[in-house]
Order: C-alpha cells, then sequence, then structure tokens
C-alpha cells in the first residue's frame, strides 16, 4: 500500500514539495513516520493512547529533523474540525478506520474538509464485496455462505466490524467533493497468511505479485481491503 500512496502522491504533487500531511487513526504510527522521514510535514491523529504511547516511543528514537517534522495528537478522528481548519492539509489518510465506525459518512465529509483543492484523500477499507473470500478457502461453508448478503463481519481480534462496497464508496466521495481518482487491492493472495507468519525467502517476488494484482482487474476486486484515493475538487 505503501507503493501506491507514493505513487498518487508522485504523480499529484511536485517532486521535492514538502506536504502537510494527516493521518487520521495512525495506530502505531508506521505511515506517519515513513512520510515524516521522507521529509513531509506530518500531523497523527489517534485515539488509543496505548498507541499513541507506541507511536511517540517511535517517534522519539529519529532524528532531531524528523521530530520537528511529526506532531502527535490523542483524539477521535471524528473531531478533526476541533483540532484543524478547513484546507489545511495536502494529504489525508485514513487507513484500516472506518470498519471500526457504525456511520462513517460524517467521518468522510469531516476527512474532505481537511483538504485544500487538489489534495489526496487516501483510505483504507476492508472490501464489503470479497468477504466470502476468507471464509470459502478456509473451507466454512455457511460462513462463506452469509457473508454475500452482508458487510458485517468478524475480524481476527473477535471484533464485530464492518466492511465498504467500492460503489457505495464512490458514491460517497463524490457527494463530498473529493472523486474517486484511484483504486487498488491490498492483499489479493496473502489474506489468508497465519499472523506472525514468517516472510517467505522471495518476499520481493511476493511483493511484485501482490503489488500486480492490487492494479490489474479482475484480480484487485476480490482484495481483502481496497485503497481508494479522492482527490478534492
Amino acid at each position: 500500500m505503501a507503493r501506491q500512496l507514493d505513487e498518487q502522491i508522485v504523480g499529484r504533487f511536485p517532486v521535492g514539495q514538502r506536504l502537510r500531511v494527516l493521518d487520521v487513526g495512525m495506530g502505531q504510527g508506521t505511515q506517519a513516520l515513513r512520510l515524516a522521514r521522507a521529509g513531509h510535514q506530518v500531523t497523527g491523529l489517534e485515539q488509543d493512547s496505548t498507541m499513541v504511547a507506541v507511536a511517540r516511543e517511535a517517534l522519539s528514537g529519529e532524528p532531531e529533523g524528523i521530530r520537528a517534522r511529526m506532531r502527535i495528537i490523542e483524539g477521535d478522528g471524528r473531531d478533526t474540525g476541533v483540532h484543524f481548519l478547513p484546507g489545511s492539509f495536502d494529504v489525508v489518510l485514513c487507513h484500516g478506520v472506518l470498519m471500526y465506525v457504525e456511520e462513517p459518512d460524517p467521518l468522510l465529509a469531516g476527512l474532505a474538509r481537511m483538504l485544500a483543492p487538489g489534495g489526496l484523500l487516501s483510505l483504507l477499507v476492508r472490501n464489503g464485496d470479497a468477504l466470502a473470500i476468507r471464509p470459502g478457502l478456509s473451507g466454512d461453508w455457511s460462513r462463506a455462505l452469509a457473508a454475500f448478503d452482508t458487510t458485517a463481519y468478524r475480524n481476527r481480534l473477535g471484533l464485530d466490524v464492518r466492511a465498504d462496497r467500492l460503489k457505495d464508496l464512490t458514491s460517497t466521495l463524490a457527494g463530498i467533493g473529493a472523486p474517486l481518482h484511484a483504486w487498488y487491492g491490498v492483499r489479493v493472495f496473502t489474506d489468508t497468511a497465519a499472523d506472525g507468519a514468517e516472510a517467505p525467502a522471495d518476499v520481493e517476488t511476493l511483493l511484485a505479485v501482490e503489488e500486480k494484482a492490487g492494479r490489474t482487474d479482475p484480480y484487485r476486486g476480490v482484495a481483502a481491503l481496497l485503497h481508494l484515493c479522492g482527490v478534492r475538487g
């Protein structure tokens, strides 16, 4: 997904431009730190205090220049208007968050308002059109059958969460003024790998296969996750 995001950034902004980036629901700060290391000014927003502590610990080990380019705020992604002025960012990330939000439309509208004209909104969501794939491949036929008619599912943490369909998000993005510009599949072939599984010796080939599948039909349509990129009009 990082390669996909970099592709969109390079294609939209002048090379060398220091972008203002907001990472909503940044978790432990993996993407936020990566972008700060690349020279961008990054703000991470996270409501889980444990994740905030992990991110701050990781940031503390970075060189001073990177620490100066990144700030971390503990807060809810639905309250971006409390923390920031409209149009304050060139890039807004919201990765792995929507599945935990029962009513995502207000959150998405708030994220779009944070974007400057021409700004990039990057979403990573569970693919609601492919929920039957994982249980089907594992032979759980009753759960696979039920998955065709719902966007609700139970994740690997045992939490009851929700997925999004590409058609629905395309409509939502158009309605909030950040229409879909590009989309990719993420974890086409590797979604059934066991948690904590060791990377294979030919991991670069694996990544190349996933990257190719993530931008190629029909494979990307059955990926476990969708990476959608909208552009503020």
